[in-house]
């Protein structure tokens, strides 16, 4: 156990490092499922660890063995474990067990808060068009989700990159991108090393968007252009430091678009079959 012990340890920093460069190389949906399942796999094995340890170096005390009825001495002859180890790791331990319970309080607030809000726009379509001048598009997760743009946004685009855009947006609903999400940020919060993992699984989802809005608009030069155009224009309308904050992920994507497609199945593409573009855009909800 000396060694088994820490193994889980080591696969969780590899995976840290690995994570942005899977990302980037493998198909977007494989890569984002890849992901997620590591993520799991890696924070279970990384709580079991810390759960070995701290209970090997706790149950060397002689009141608890009595209490469990096996012998210290055995315990430290097969299964030796610092004093200094054992404390960090129950240390640790408990304060990932926190940080796992605020988390999921957090991420089911923000689901309802999803909910809720998917309740209280107007119309009862898909999308929803908000009459404001900020440019705004984004999905909310609900049973079912809604699609939410602004006229802001739709102004700035036109007919084809409207298209795009909307299909991006239906992409993460239909792949209920939200769940991927909620693993990625509980297994951070359970183990911190994860966070590379969340980072790469957010840029994985955006492009598993961008590939099925491609697939369904015909031209991924169209929804390179509305990807970029959309980044530029809500980064400008909310302030000037969220422009730097786009740019280290938006040309990596729009850099993607205009290359050819990542060679997989049909099914790595959500099934879909690239459709002829429309030449009108969907018009703006009264």
């Amino acid at each position: 156990m000396l060694i088994s012990v820490y193994i889980p340890f080591l696969v969780t920093a590899a995976l840290a490092v690995l994570a942005p460069p899977v990302a980037h190389r493998l198909p977007p949906r494989p890569a984002a499922l890849a992901l997620a399942c590591a993520a799991l796999v890696t924070a279970a094995g990384w709580a079991g660890s810390l759960a070995l340890l701290a209970f090997t170096g706790v149950a060397q005390i002689p009141q608890i063995a009595e209490e469990g009825r096996w012998s210290v001495s055995a315990l430290r002859s097969q299964d030796p474990v610092y004093a200094v180890v054992a404390a960090v790791s129950t240390l640790v331990l408990a304060v990932c067990v926190v940080s796992l319970g605020v988390a999921a309080v957090r991420q089911g607030r923000h689901l309802l808060r999803a909910r809720r809000e998917c309740a209280e726009l107007p119309g009862h379509t898909e999308l929803a068009v908000l009459d404001d001048d900020l440019p705004l598009a984004f999905a909310l997760p609900g049973a079912p989700g809604r699609i939410v743009v602004s006229r802001g946004m739709l102004r700035r685009l036109d007919g084809a990159e409207r298209e795009a855009l909307l299909a991006h947006e239906r992409a993460h609903l239909r792949g209920r991108h939200h769940v991927f999400q909620s693993v990625w940020r509980l297994t951070a919060a359970l183990n911190p090393l994860l966070r590379p993992v969340a980072v790469a699984g957010n840029f994985v989802l955006e492009r598993w968007a961008d590939e099925e809005a491609a697939a369904r608009v015909g031209d991924r030069t169209v929804v390179a252009r509305a990807v970029g155009r959309a980044a530029l224009a809500s980064a400008g309308a909310s302030r000037p430091a969220a422009l730097a904050a786009t740019g280290g992920v938006v040309p990596q994507r729009v850099r993607a678009l205009l290359a050819p497609p990542p060679r997989t199945p049909a099914s790595s593409a959500g099934g879909l079959r690239p459709a002829r573009r429309r030449r009108a855009g969907p018009r703006p909800c009264a």
